[in-house]
């Protein structure tokens, strides 16, 4: 999606809501060496909708985003499933913040995600083949800005290498969202001065 006007905060927390649910397979993927299928899907799907026109259609329809919007529920109504989740959507959207400023590094991750886009159509964005080339990228790019996303997680899973693809693959995708919610034109200043707006956004779009 290129930059539009601000958009209605009912957008923005489907961005937000996607933010969430690929840190949330981050965090099952470095802990656990698995993630959730569809879930996993609809993250890495969204990586190939550059220039969708809507953001429900980045992630494939608002209902792809139930497990996010859960997550943030939670997370507004100061009951987040996991500490380290908040910690690390804000280490994203810091890291957006370097990212987007770096027009050759942007330029080289958008071409990287082109390269893929046909094995994608063809055997799924999930493949290994998709995978290892988008940790690949990750790690040629975002993992050379700072500061650098930390991801804790079992130590048996987090020293194989298709693992640790998978983790920054995922974490592209976290940064797909974090730079769409910027384009709907969320801030940190949306948590602070809008949270109870947000949180009603967020209920509005589960029902």
């Amino acid at each position: 999606m290129s930059d539009t006007p601000t958009r209605p905060l009912s957008d923005r927390v489907l961005a937000l809501a996607g933010l969430a649910q690929a840190l949330a397979q981050v965090r099952r993927i470095a802990d656990t060496g698995q993630a959730n299928e569809s879930v996993l899907a609809t993250s890495l799907d969204s990586i190939f909708r550059i220039d969708a026109d809507t953001a429900a259609t980045v992630y494939g329809g608002r209902e792809q985003l139930r497990p996010g919007l859960m997550l943030l529920r939670d997370y507004f109504g100061g009951k987040p499933r996991d500490e380290h989740l908040p910690r690390l959507a804000l280490a994203v959207m810091q890291l957006e913040r370097r990212f987007v400023r770096d027009d050759a590094m942007a330029r080289k991750v958008r071409e990287g995600i082109q390269a893929q886009s046909g094995t994608a159509a063809e055997h799924g964005s999930t493949h290994p083949d998709v995978l290892a080339a988008l940790g690949g990228l990750y790690a040629d790019t975002l993992s050379h800005l700072r500061p650098r996303v930390l991801v804790q997680g079992n130590p048996h899973y987090l020293g194989q290498p298709t693992v640790v693809a998978e983790v920054r693959a995922v974490l592209l995708a976290a940064m797909r969202s974090a730079v769409l919610w910027r384009q709907l034109g969320g801030s940190l200043w949306d948590f602070l001065l809008r949270r109870r707006d947000m949180a009603a956004a967020v209920d509005a779009q589960l029902r």
